[in-house]
C-alpha cells in the first residue's frame, strides 16, 4: 500500500493492496430531511435514534444520539438488552424489541444514500472490485432501509446481516460479522487485503480485530477520541482517493 498524504493513520502493519472492499448499510445509506429551507444530512442512527426514543418515551426515559452511537453495530438483541438495562426499563429485552421493530416500517424506508457513496460502490464494481455489507442489521430493517434502492445494492456480494445471520455469533465490535463476510467472498480472503467502510465506532474496532484496514467517515458530532483506531479518517466519503490503498484511481 502507497503512503497516504497528509491524512492520518493507524500502524496496523498491514501491506499490499486492497482487494476486497466490505460496507455497512449506515455508511452507503442516509437520511436527507428539509428543515427551514436548509438541507442537511441525517444518517440511520438518527432514525433509529427517533425508533428508540418513541418507544423510551413510553417508559418515561429518552436517549441521546452519543449514547445510540456507542451501541451501534451491536446487533438488535444486544441493542435491547443494553437500553433495558441503562434506562432499568421493565420490560423484557424481547418485548422492547418488538415495540422498536414495529415501527420499523414508518420510519426506515425513508433512508437516502451518504453523499460519495453511490460514486465510490459503482466505480468499484466497474473494476471488478468485490464489494459486500457486513451491518449489524436484521434482515427486515435492512430491506425496509434499502426500499428504494435495489439496484444499488444488488451490486453487492455478500451481504451478512448480524442480527439474522445464525453464522454471527456477536455483534460489533467482536469482528464476527467481517470474518464471516471474508470468507463468504468468492476465492479465498486474507482479512488483511479486505477493507471497510464504517462510521461507527464498534465497528471500527471490529474491523480492526478481524485484522482488516478500515476507513472511517465520523459524524460531525462524534468525540474525536472515538476515531482513533481507524486505519484513515475522513470528514467525507467523497473525499476517499482508492488510490491510496492501490485501488483504482477515479476517472479525471
Amino acid at each position: 500500500m502507497g503512503k497516504f498524504r497528509g491524512l492520518r493513520l493507524f500502524d496496523s502493519g498491514h501491506s499490499g493492496p486492497i482487494r476486497w472492499a466490505t460496507y455497512k448499510t449506515q455508511l452507503a445509506i442516509r437520511h436527507s430531511q428539509i428543515r427551514e429551507g436548509l438541507q442537511r444530512e441525517k444518517d440511520t442512527v438518527d432514525l433509529y435514534n427517533q425508533i428508540h426514543s418513541k418507544v423510551l418515551k413510553t417508559y418515561g426515559h429518552e436517549i441521546s444520539w452519543q449514547e445510540l452511537m456507542k451501541l451501534m453495530g451491536h446487533t438488535c438483541i444486544e441493542t435491547c438488552e443494553e437500553i433495558c438495562q441503562m434506562f432499568n426499563i421493565p420490560a423484557q429485552p424481547e418485548q422492547y424489541k418488538k415495540e422498536v421493530e414495529s415501527l420499523y416500517s414508518s420510519v426506515l424506508p425513508s433512508s437516502m444514500l451518504m453523499k460519495g457513496a453511490e460514486k465510490l460502490v459503482r466505480h468499484l464494481y466497474k473494476y471488478e472490485i468485490p464489494i459486500a455489507i457486513a451491518s449489524g442489521s436484521s434482515e427486515e430493517s435492512y430491506n425496509l432501509k434499502t426500499t428504494n434502492h435495489k439496484e444499488f445494492v444488488s451490486l453487492f456480494n455478500p451481504v451478512v446481516l448480524a442480527s439474522s445471520d445464525p453464522e454471527v455469533k456477536n455483534g460489533k465490535p467482536n469482528p464476527d460479522v467481517f470474518l464471516v463476510c471474508a470468507k463468504r467472498f468468492k476465492g479465498s480472503v486474507d482479512p488483511k487485503e479486505c477493507l471497510v467502510f464504517e462510521d461507527a465506532p464498534n465497528g471500527v474496532l471490529a474491523g480492526v480485530r478481524a485484522g482488516m484496514q478500515v476507513v472511517m467517515v465520523p459524524d460531525s458530532r462524534m468525540d474525536p477520541s472515538l476515531t482513533k483506531d481507524a486505519t484513515l479518517v475522513l470528514n467525507s466519503l467523497e473525499d476517499f482517493k482508492p488510490e491510496q490503498f492501490g485501488l483504482p484511481p477515479y476517472e479525471q
